[in-house]
C-alpha cells in the first residue's frame, strides 16, 4: 500500500496515494472548470504528490506519523518534470510551490535540471511504483493543450495564478477531508441567486416600508437602485455607479450584483471596500437583507476585525480560507494583496474570483501607485475568466486614463451622473482658503457652533483641535476620532456622535479622514482643512447627508498654514489647487474631477519605465512571482527589495494592544488576559488574536524615532517594527484621544 498521508483523526485510517492524487485532480478540474482550465489542473492535482510514491517518502511517513514532524522529503519536482513533459511548461510552477508558494522559471529549471544523484534515484523510485499500478494514466502520453489567449504573457500569469488557486484549494481540501474522515471535501454547492435576488428585494422593500424616518432624496435613491437593476441585465464586463455620497451605494450596488449573477450565472458576489469601518457597516447591511435564522449563512465577512473563531463562526472561519461563500464582504487590501501574493494560504480563495461579480466600493481610495497592476488584473479577469467588475464612487477616478483600460468598454448605471449630481446638491463651498484662519482659530469657530464636523489631515493636528475644545464647551459635547484610538474605541465613539446628531443635541467632532470613507454621519457644518479633491468632495458627503435641512448644509474649506499635510499629499495637493478654488470649480463638479484625476497620474508618472507598477508588470510578465509579492532581489546580496513590491499599503506601522481602549475595567481584564496567553503561548490561540484585533492600533514608523517610544512596547509577537510583530503599548493612552505620543512626532493621515 502506498500513502499520501497518515492515520485520520478518528478511524486511523490511512490515506492512499492513488485516491489523493484522483481526489485532488477531480475537484481541482471542477474549479478550474469555471474558466477553461481543467484539463491542466485535472493533471495538475493529479501529478502534485507522485514524489511521495517511492519507499525513502514512504518510510520516513511511517516514521513521523503522529509526531506532528514533517517528513523532510521533496515530494513535489517529479510532479513538477512531469507535467513539463506533459506540455504543461510553466504551469508546473503550481506543483512546485504548492506548499512553499510560486517561485519563477528560472529558479524551477535549475531544481530540475540540476538534480543531485539522490533526487534522481527518488524519483526514478517513485516513478516505478506509479507506472506499476498506481497512476496508469501516466501511460498515456496526450499532451494537454493551453488556450490559445493564455499564451499573451500577462493572461498566462492571471491563468497559472487561478490555477495554482485551484490546486492548493483542492489538495488542501481533499486532505482536510481525510483527516476528519469525512466521506467527501467539504464543498458548498453554488447558491442559487434567483432565489437570493428575492429575497433581497423582498426585505429591502420591507425595510423602505418601516423605516421611522424619511430622507428628502428617497426619490433619487430610488431612481439609483432601479438603474443598477436595469442594467445588470447588460452583458457581464465592467460596470461604473458614479453617483453622489449618500445616496446608497451599498444597496443598489448589492442589488445590482445579484441581478446580475441570476441573469447570468454568475457563482458568487465579491464586495471589498478600502476601510474596516465600512466593511463591517456594509456587511451588516447585506447580511439583513440576505440571511434569514432558519437558512445556510449567506454573507461572509472576511477581514482582520471579525471573530470567526467563536463556535457560532466555525462556519465563517472555514469559508474564509477559500470564500466559499454565495456573497462575501472584504477589504481591497485583502483582496488584492491575495491576488498579487505567491503563498498558497492566500492564493486558496483565488479562483473564486473566475465567474464572480466583484464589486469595488469607493475606488479612489485604490492607492495610486498600485492602479496599473491592479486595473491590468481586473481587464484580464473581465476579458478571459468571466468576471464581471462594478466600480462605485462619489468621485469616479478616470482609470481610462491609464493604458489598461483605454480601450475596455464600459457601462454607465447612471446615464448622467452630472445631472444627478446637480439634483442631489445638499451642500453648498465656503472656500476660506486666501486668507485662511489659523488652526487655533478654526478650533474657536467651530465651537461656537451646535453642530459641526472638522476634518484635518494629520492625528496631531485632530489633537489639538479637541484640546481647544476641551477649554470651550461642556463636557460630552467635543469629540475626536483618528487611528491613535483602537477600533473598539472609535466604534463607540461613532455610536455616540451618531444618537447626538439624531437627538438634536450639542455634538462636536474632530477626525482624520477616515471619517470620510462612508461613515454614515450627517453634520449641517463641516470644516475641512485643505485636502486632495477627492478627499473634499467625501467629506462633503457627510454635510446634510440625508438632505433634511430646510436648506443647504455648508462645507468650509481652509487652508491653515500652520496645519500639517502628509508628503504623500504634495502632487495630489497641487493638482487640487490647479482644478479648484474661489473662481475655479467645487469639488463636485465632475469634469473637473476628471481633470484632476488625469493631472494626477502624469504627474506620479504612474506608467514609467521605472515606475513601481510597471516594475510588477514587467515582473508578471516574466512570471517572477516572488518579485512581485516581495521585490526584486538584488544581483550581488539577493536581498529584495520591497518598495519594488506589489503593496496596498507601503508605510507599515507598528501594531500595538491597548487594553485601555475597553469600555470597562472588566473588558480590560479580559484583554490583558489575553495578551499574557498569546505572549507565552509557543503557538498563540487563534482566537486569542482575534480577541484582540478590536484593541489594536498603529504607532507610525515615524514616532518611532523619537527617544524612549520603542520602550514603550512590550513585545507581544516578534520585535517592534519587524514584519508580523505585534507589542503591548504601555504608553499614555488618553480616554478621549487614544494613544498619547508627542504630536510632532507623528503627523500622518487617518
Amino acid at each position: 500500500m502506498v500513502f499520501a498521508h497518515s492515520e485520520s483523526d478518528r478511524l486511523r485510517n490511512w490515506h492512499l496515494l492513488a485516491d489523493h492524487l484522483r481526489g485532488t485532480a477531480e475537484l481541482a478540474a471542477r474549479f478550474a472548470g469555471v474558466f477553461g482550465g481543467e484539463r491542466i489542473a485535472w493533471w495538475l492535482g493529479l501529478l502534485h504528490d507522485c514524489g511521495k510514491a517511492g519507499c525513502d517518502w514512504q518510510k520516513r511517513l511511517a516514521e513521523v506519523s503522529g509526531t506532528g514532524r514533517p517528513v523532510g522529503i521533496d515530494h513535489k519536482m517529479l510532479g513538477a518534470r512531469l507535467a513539463r513533459k506533459r506540455g504543461l511548461g510553466s504551469f508546473a510552477l503550481a506543483i512546485a510551490g504548492h506548499h512553499g508558494g510560486l517561485m519563477d522559471p528560472q529558479a524551477l529549471r535549475e531544481r530540475l535540471d540540476n538534480p543531485t544523484k539522490v533526487d534522481r534515484d527518488r524519483e526514478a523510485d517513485s516513478l516505478a511504483v506509479l507506472e506499476g499500478g498506481i497512476l496508469p494514466e501516466l501511460a498515456n502520453d496526450d499532451r494537454v493543450v493551453i488556450p490559445p489567449a493564455w499564451r499573451q504573457p500577462l493572461v498566462r500569469e492571471m491563468a497559472l495564478r487561478l490555477t495554482f488557486s485551484a490546486l492548493c484549494d483542492a489538495d488542501f481540501l481533499d486532505t482536510a477531508a481525510h483527516f476528519a474522515d469525512a466521506p467527501a471535501p467539504a464543498v458548498r454547492l453554488d447558491a442559487d441567486f434567483t432565489h437570493l435576488r428575492d429575497r433581497f428585494e423582498k426585505k429591502r422593500a420591507a425595510l423602505l416600508e418601516d423605516r421611522p424616518v424619511r430622507s428628502a432624496i428617497d426619490a433619487e435613491r430610488e431612481e439609483v437602485y432601479q438603474a443598477c437593476v436595469r442594467a445588470a441585465d447588460a452583458k457581464p464586463g465592467i460596470f461604473r455607479l458614479a453617483a453622489p455620497t449618500g445616496v446608497g451605494k451599498t444597496i443598489s450596488a448589492g442589488g445590482f450584483a445579484l441581478h446580475h449573477a441570476a441573469t447570468h450565472q454568475h457563482r458568487r458576489v465579491i464586495v471589498a471596500v478600502p476601510f474596516l469601518t465600512i466593511t463591517e457597516q456594509n456587511a451588516g447591511v447585506y447580511r439583513s437583507l440576505l440571511e434569514t435564522s432558519q437558512e445556510t449563512q449567506v454573507v461572509l465577512e472576511h477581514h482582520s476585525g471579525v471573530n470567526l473563531d467563536d463556535p457560532p463562526n466555525r462556519w465563517a472561519r472555514l469559508a474564509a480560507e477559500n470564500w466559499d461563500a454565495p456573497f462575501v464582504v472584504t477589504t481591497t487590501v485583502r483582496l488584492f494583496e491575495s491576488l498579487f501574493d505567491r503563498k498558497p494560504a492566500a492564493m486558496r480563495r483565488l479562483h473564486r474570483l473566475a465567474g464572480a461579480v466583484i464589486v469595488l466600493d469607493e475606488v479612489q481610495s485604490l492607492p495610486h501607485q498600485m492602479l496599473v497592476p491592479i486595473l491590468d488584473a481586473l481587464r484580464t479577469l473581465v476579458d478571459h475568466f468571466g468576471t464581471t467588475v462594478l466600480l462605485t464612487s462619489a468621485t469616479q477616478p478616470d482609470f481610462w486614463h491609464l493604458s489598461p483600460f483605454k480601450t475596455l468598454p464600459a457601462t454607465e448605471i447612471v446615464a448622467d451622473p452630472a445631472a444627478l449630481v446637480s439634483r442631489l446638491r445638499r451642500v453648498e463651498f465656503d472656500w476660506r482658503i486666501d486668507p485662511s484662519p489659523t488652526l487655533d482659530e478654526l478650533s474657536d469657530e467651530a465651537a461656537l457652533q451646535e453642530q459641526a464636523l472638522v476634518v484635518v489631515n494629520t492625528t496631531a493636528d485632530a489633537h489639538r483641535v479637541f484640546n481647544v475644545w476641551r477649554t470651550r464647551v461642556p463636557e460630552g459635547v467635543a469629540w475626536h476620532l483618528s487611528t491613535r484610538m483602537c477600533a473598539a474605541h472609535r466604534r463607540r465613539v461613532l455610536e455616540t456622535v451618531r444618537a447626538r446628531l439624531v437627538e438634536g443635541m450639542p455634538v462636536l467632532l474632530v477626525s482624520t479622514q477616515l471619517i470620510e470613507a462612508g461613515v454614515d454621519v450627517d453634520f449641517p457644518l463641516v470644516y475641512r482643512v485643505m485636502a486632495p479633491a477627492d478627499s473634499l468632495l467625501q467629506a462633503a458627503g457627510r454635510a446634510n447627508r440625508e438632505g433634511n435641512l430646510s436648506g443647504l448644509g455648508k462645507v468650509v474649506i481652509v487652508d491653515p498654514e500652520d496645519a500639517g499635510h502628509p508628503q504623500a499629499y504634495k502632487t495630489l495637493l497641487a493638482a487640487t489647487r490647479l482644478y479648484f478654488g474661489p473662481g475655479k470649480a467645487d469639488p463636485d463638479n465632475l469634469a473637473a474631477l476628471r481633470g484632476y484625476y488625469r493631472s494626477v497620474y502624469g504627474a506620479l508618472r504612474l506608467e514609467g519605465s521605472h515606475s513601481v507598477g510597471q516594475r510588477i508588470q514587467d515582473a508578471r510578465g516574466l512570471l517572477d512571482f516572488p518579485a512581485v509579492t516581495d521585490g526584486p532581489a538584488d544581483l550581488v546580496t539577493g536581498i529584495r527589495d520591497r518598495r519594488h513590491a506589489f503593496r496596498m499599503i507601503t508605510d507599515d506601522g507598528v501594531s500595538v494592544v491597548t487594553s485601555r481602549g475597553a469600555v470597562d475595567a472588566e473588558e480590560q481584564e479580559r484583554i490583558d488576559q489575553a495578551v499574557e496567553r498569546v505572549r507565552t503561548a509557543a503557538r498563540p490561540d487563534r482566537a486569542d488574536l482575534r480577541l484582540l484585533q478590536p484593541y489594536v492600533t498603529t504607532v507610525h514608523p515615524s514616532a518611532m524615532r523619537k527617544p524612549g517610544v520603542v520602550s514603550l512596547m512590550k513585545p507581544i509577537i516578534g520585535e517592534p517594527g519587524r514584519a508580523g510583530s505585534l507589542a503591548e503599548w504601555i504608553g499614555g493612552y488618553n480616554s478621549h484621544t487614544g494613544i498619547e505620543l508627542d504630536p510632532r512626532t507623528e503627523e500622518f493621515i487617518c
